[in-house]
């Protein structure tokens, strides 16, 4: 599969946001089920197709972030990735992913004269940076407390 990158127009996000509620309601309803699939019906041609629960699970996903506003990108979990695509997933400039693939914080391979990442390694080290933020900003109130800087 393809990486699929689209935009969210504002017709997309008006139809979004108005089925959000009703769509994670019904969601919500279904999860409990014990059924591993959902049948769904299209409404222009009244026909029933059934998907898997997770698929439903990630439509709601999708509703949520198109009823925001935010391009959606679907992206294969064993899909390997550029370096500018995973600096832009990181947020941070391609120079300063090079360094931490060079430093060895996150494995590639190379292609010729181009790195390639897994998108896994690249999840997993943003995951690992979110944990290290939140243990230091865990650290720093808690170090604010005791020294009773006022944060209450």
């Amino acid at each position: 599969m393809e990486t699929l990158i689209r935009r969210t127009t504002k017709e997309d996000q008006k139809i979004a946001l108005s089925s959000l509620q009703g769509f994670q309601v019904v969601s919500q309803r279904i999860k409990s089920s014990r059924k591993k699939g959902v049948k769904i019906k299209i409404q222009e041609t009244g026909e029933f197709i059934t998907i898997p629960k997770k698929a439903l699970t990630l439509l709601s996903a999708i509703i949520q972030n198109m009823a925001e506003g935010k391009t959606i990108s679907i992206v294969p979990s064993n899909s390997e990735v550029s370096t500018q695509q995973a600096a832009d997933m990181l947020n941070v400039s391609r120079p300063h992913l090079v360094k931490l693939l060079e430093a060895k914080k996150i494995p590639f391979k190379k292609v010729g004269s181009h790195r390639r990442i897994l998108l896994k390694d690249i999840m997993e080290y943003k995951e690992q940076l979110t944990k290290q933020r939140e243990a230091q900003l865990d650290f720093l109130s808690n170090q604010a407390q005791d020294l009773n800087l006022g944060y209450e």
